[in-house]
């Protein structure tokens, strides 16, 4: 009796060790322990994106070209890597692989598939909880559009003296025509006749002309007709060349677009590319549109890149953290409820793994340099997986790398045009096996981000203390609750960070992420940082 109560106690000891133990390294942060924490996602439109250019992502009948019900048997993957929002780059028919100039607004391409298989996938989603967007090419259309052929067709029949009237011809009034030669390369001759058409892209791309009501009235028969069929908003293509340099003008024809498409579904998103610069595309918020692009942190010019591959106090941690609070406080002055639009890549900019010169920890850090930021972050397919891509548009747009077998199920052989592209990370189906890849960081990334509704939706204030020039310190404030975001992006030194939770007011790790998969840990108000690591505290 006495020899098994003494059994009893020993294994109480033990059993009350192992709590504390497991309390501790819930405290300072254990290994693994962050990653079972519930995930907090929140149905509104402060999501995380993936772009899909779906010619090139997953073929499902063989044809060697990418198409819808390609993009449904990808949904696990997505909604498995934690995004709960996909933009599809334009699905309309179009004579080009890209499919930028639309030819007709309510159809599916043929090699893409069906309208039914898009009423489909646009289920699917709902059933994942994942919104889908799709581009809306307002700009422009194809030139073999009907409005533009008829048009033509009526211009190249007038007779000697006559005057065009969009009374006899409706769509005349629907682009941008002129009699005689505007001497600009912008614009093309209509036939051998007297008039010309703007085209500020290509030939092949007539502009259209917003002063047409009739025009809008078509454009929103076209913009109910996809929301009705269950897209969830609009990538909006080129929204500032609807009138070239006229910022005002192109606001006024965003705020008809915002106030008609939430007229139809109130919880729509829309996004805008407006290519310019901060002080420019900040202005686009005033139309109420949720979203614009933020380039100021793309591509190999931007701030991103800088932080991670330039050296010097205006490329250093420290000023990633200014740059965050700058844009924020730029795009609120337009308007308090905007949400910014992260992303680092997309189909125009090369692969971030080519100006990052393939270095994975740099890879991974951009990753979470972007996915990280307030707003709604977006991620280019193959992105999660360091593909290569660069040099002219087509190549930007090769084949996502499911397999190292090119005929393997699903690989599609991208466009036409392609130069051969090599990649030099494993194919998807490798990493998604490795716990360090580029694939499993940028899965970790995406589950911090909806572990912590903060990420995406609180307002970032700098904590000024901290002024190692390798560490950037931030607070992320949502709802009355505020968390810290610390950044060690020194690429080689380790850091010890000293932050008091009595004047803060957090109490734990609630997870990080680290380049090399090496621990952050917390004692008492001391953070201990592996090189190139970043860690939430609440």
């Amino acid at each position: 009796m006495k020899q098994g109560w003494k059994m009893g106690k020993r294994f109480l000891a033990l059993f009350m060790l192992a709590a504390m133990l497991i309390g501790c390294l819930g405290a300072c942060g254990g290994k693994d322990d962050w990653r079972s924490r519930e995930v907090s996602v929140i149905d509104d439109n402060y999501r995380t994106w993936y772009e899909i250019f779906v010619y090139s992502f997953c073929d499902s009948d063989g044809d060697g070209i990418g198409d819808l019900q390609g993009v449904i048997s990808k949904l696990d993957y997505i909604e498995d890597m934690g995004f709960n929002g996909i933009w599809l780059m334009p699905i309309m028919p179009s004579g080009t692989y890209h499919k930028y100039d639309v030819r007709d607004y309510m159809s599916i391409d043929p090699a893409y598939g069906t309208m039914e298989d898009f009423e489909e996938l646009a289920g699917e989603c709902e059933k994942r909880g994942i919104k889908l967007i799709i581009d809306l090419v307002l700009n422009h259309t194809s030139s073999e559009h009907p409005w533009f052929t008829a048009a033509c067709d009526y211009l190249k029949g007038l007779g000697e003296g006559e005057e065009p009237s969009a009374a006899e011809c409706p769509s005349y009034e629907y682009y941008n025509f002129v009699k005689g030669n505007p001497s600009s390369n912008t614009w093309y001759q209509v036939g051998s006749s007297d008039y010309y058409y703007e085209g500020v892209f290509w030939s092949e791309m007539p502009d259209v002309n917003f002063e047409s009501q009739a025009l809008r009235g078509e454009f929103e028969e076209i913009m109910k007709f996809w929301l009705d069929k269950g897209a969830g908003g609009f990538r909006l293509d080129a929204v500032k060349e609807f009138y070239s340099g006229a910022t005002g003008k192109n606001v006024e024809v965003l705020t008809w677009v915002n106030d008609y498409v939430k007229s139809v579904k109130p919880d729509a998103y829309m996004v805008g590319e407006a290519w310019d610069g901060l002080a420019t595309y900040a202005q686009y918020y005033a139309s109420g549109i949720d979203s614009f692009f933020d380039f100021e942190f793309a591509d190999s010019s931007g701030v991103i890149t800088k932080t991670l591959t330039y050296t010097g106090e205006t490329n250093s941690a420290q000023a990633y953290a200014k740059a965050l609070v700058r844009v924020q406080n730029a795009i609120r002055e337009y308007r308090e409820d905007a949400i910014d639009a992260p992303f680092f890549v997309n189909h125009d900019l090369a692969r971030a793994a080519g100006y990052l010169r393939y270095d994975e920890r740099k890879i991974k850090m951009g990753a979470a340099l972007n996915i990280l930021m307030s707003g709604s972050a977006f991620v280019y397919y193959g992105e999660e997986i360091g593909m290569t891509g660069s040099g002219k548009d087509e190549n930007k747009r090769a084949p996502m790398y499911w397999s190292a077998q090119a005929d393997a199920q699903g690989m599609t052989r991208g466009p036409q045009d392609m130069e051969p592209q090599e990649n030099r990370f494993a194919c998807a189906e490798e990493q998604m096996k490795d716990d360090s890849s580029i694939y499993s960081f940028f899965k970790d990334t995406i589950l911090l981000r909806n572990q912590n509704p903060e990420i995406a939706r609180g307002t970032v204030a700098r904590l000024e203390e901290i002024t190692d020039l390798d560490i950037a310190a931030i607070s992320k404030t949502w709802n009355g609750t505020t968390i810290y975001l610390i950044y060690n992006l020194s690429e080689t030194d380790a850091k010890e960070v000293t932050l008091s939770q009595e004047q803060y007011g957090y109490s734990e790790i609630a997870g990080y992420l680290s380049a090399d998969g090496e621990e952050v840990t917390l004692k008492g108000d001391t953070l201990t940082m592996p090189s190139y690591s970043i860690v939430v505290l609440r």
